[in-house]
């Protein structure tokens, strides 16, 4: 069965005013299936929400091209688009207006009138949960209530396919809250297909059935989450703080050798602005950062074995297999860098 949305040898070149060429996009392919929760997961700057444009027909790629629901963004780009409902990360919408007017003014953009009009917008009132609120003026709405008016417009014309960038970008938890929730309703009752950018890896953990990871225009990693976490070894990553400034080298090489499971440890030395002096420094710490499988039962015989070497822990985490992990796996860095 054909994709819902396919990406092929998708590439953008911006050429800067004095002539530099910028290669954002470096030939992405990918294929969402209809029902599907697919995220892109990228730092700021990665090329998510220029990936995103060409598929959905608001820029035009430089190579490449992407279909919609089978119909060409750059053949048929109308019947590709009439598919799609875009949610961008800006608000649009018109303070002065109401929520019902806004909603009613772009219903008849998409080509709504009449009864029909009026039945849309009570359902999208109705899914957004904001009949209560509909005449009141959208610049008198928190943050979060301008958010869920503005998924509102996305959805009047009953797309098949609802790309979602950053949407919840700037606004308070309870509406965070109330904004996922819309992303597994439009999936689960619906049947749409949701495409949804971010930088935050738990909102993509949370939601996604697949997970597409993109670094300086490329995807380098996709699949579930699981697939994913399988790239690190699925081990737990524990970090240690200690009192010391660094590690003595014969319990890093005992971590590694006289425990089942561990397979790295290593000692991060603390970071200091410069011009901090060496007091400074030994108030600080540092930390041991062990990986191994099933930390959480390693843990205990790691510890004990720290303080064997007479070195003082003063805090622990450990992390499961992540999509942080795998992002640090494939480039060397954190996704937040």
């Amino acid at each position: 069965m054909a994709a819902m949305i396919e990406a092929h040898g998708l590439k953008k070149v911006f050429t800067t005013g004095d002539g530099k060429r910028i290669e954002a996009v470096k030939g992405v392919d990918l294929a969402v299936q209809k029902g599907e929760i697919f995220s892109l997961l990228g730092p700021n700057g990665a090329g998510k929400t220029t990936t995103i444009n060409m598929i959905s027909g608001l820029i035009e790629p430089t190579e490449g091209d992407a279909s919609i629901g089978g119909h060409s963004i750059t053949g048929e780009p109308l019947r590709a688009k009439a598919l799609l409902g875009v949610i961008p990360q800006e608000i649009a919408l018109y303070p002065k207006l109401s929520a019902r007017q806004n909603l009613n003014f772009f219903g008849k953009m998409y080509g709504l009138s009449g009864a029909d009009l009026n039945r849309r917008v009570d359902e999208v009132l109705d899914f957004i949960d904001l009949r209560d609120r509909q005449n009141d003026r959208v610049e008198n709405f928190s943050g979060g209530m301008k958010r869920r008016v503005n998924i509102g417009v996305g959805l009047l014309h009953r797309p098949q396919v609802v790309y979602m960038d950053e949407p919840t970008v700037g606004i308070d938890p309870q509406n965070r809250r109330r904004v996922l929730d819309t992303v597994f309703r439009l999936r689960d009752e619906y049947n749409m297909t949701v495409l949804y950018t971010t930088h935050l890896m738990e909102e993509a953990q949370e939601l996604s059935d697949r997970v597409g990871i993109i670094d300086h225009g490329e995807i380098i990693a996709l699949g579930t989450q699981g697939e994913l976490t399988q790239q690190v070894g699925e081990e737990d990553r524990l970090t240690i703080g200690i009192d010391a400034v660094q590690a003595p080298q014969q319990l890093l090489d005992a971590l590694q050798t006289q425990i089942e499971g561990v397979t790295q440890a290593e000692f991060l030395a603390p970071t200091l602005p410069e011009g901090v002096d060496s007091e400074e420094l030994e108030r600080k710490g540092g930390k041991i950062r062990v990986l191994a499988k099933r930390g959480r039962k390693a843990l205990p015989r790691i510890l004990n074995l720290i303080e064997e070497h007479n070195v003082e822990v003063n805090s622990v985490e450990v992390r499961e297999p992540d999509l942080e992990a795998v992002f640090l796996h494939l480039t060397g860095r954190a996704l937040r860098d």
